[in-house]
Order: structure tokens, then C-alpha cells, then sequence
């Protein structure tokens, strides 16, 4: 079965699930991105991405191990969920964007 929907889920300030969404579609893939101001949103947000039927979801670099498991739980596992990560070559570019 190819891929053919596809949901991201990207934390930043202020963002709201209900509000904040960006889709790219063709005519063989649709894939959508939700943002949420709090990785625990994300929860809610993979249940409802499974429900309307995404194959694959990816979170932000924002949810962490944590929260990506807690992701996976909640969604018990009906479709792969990986996560952004940065390599060490990243560290000081990650630390200038988030120095607390």
C-alpha cells in the first residue's frame, strides 16, 4: 500500500489544533500538519488524524521521547509514528533557538 496520507504535528507558541492547520495535496497524497502549543495536545490531535484515516505520522522535535510514546500509546500503535531528532552537529543552532 503506498503512502498516500500523511500528518505532521509541530509544536510552537500560541498554536491551537482547532485553528492552525496546513495541508499539501495532489492527486495521489494528502498530507496534513497541526500545530499545538503543548506536545500533550498532540494526543488528541494523532487520535483524530487516525480517525480521518493518515497512514503515517510524524511529530516535531518539541515532543520529545516522552511524549512520542505517549503518542504511540494513545493511538495504540495503529500507525507508525516517528519524530524529528538532531544530531550533535545541531547543538549549538538548537541551543541559540532554545536557550532556557
Amino acid at each position: 500500500m503506498p503512502l498516500e496520507r500523511f500528518g505532521f504535528i509541530v509544536t510552537g507558541a500560541g498554536l491551537d489544533p482547532d485553528k492552525h492547520r496546513a495541508s499539501i495535496r495532489s492527486d495521489a497524497f494528502d498530507g496534513i500538519m497541526v500545530g499545538v502549543s503543548r506536545p500533550e495536545q498532540g494526543v488528541a490531535v494523532a487520535r483524530a488524524l487516525v480517525a480521518d484515516g493518515i497512514q503515517l505520522i510524524e511529530l516535531c522535535g518539541g515532543f520529545g521521547p516522552v511524549w512520542t510514546a505517549k503518542v504511540i500509546e494513545a493511538i495504540d500503535g495503529a500507525v507508525p509514528v516517528g519524530s524529528v531528532g538532531y544530531g550533535p552537529e545541531s547543538i549549538n543552532g538548537m541551543h541559540a533557538l532554545f536557550p532556557d
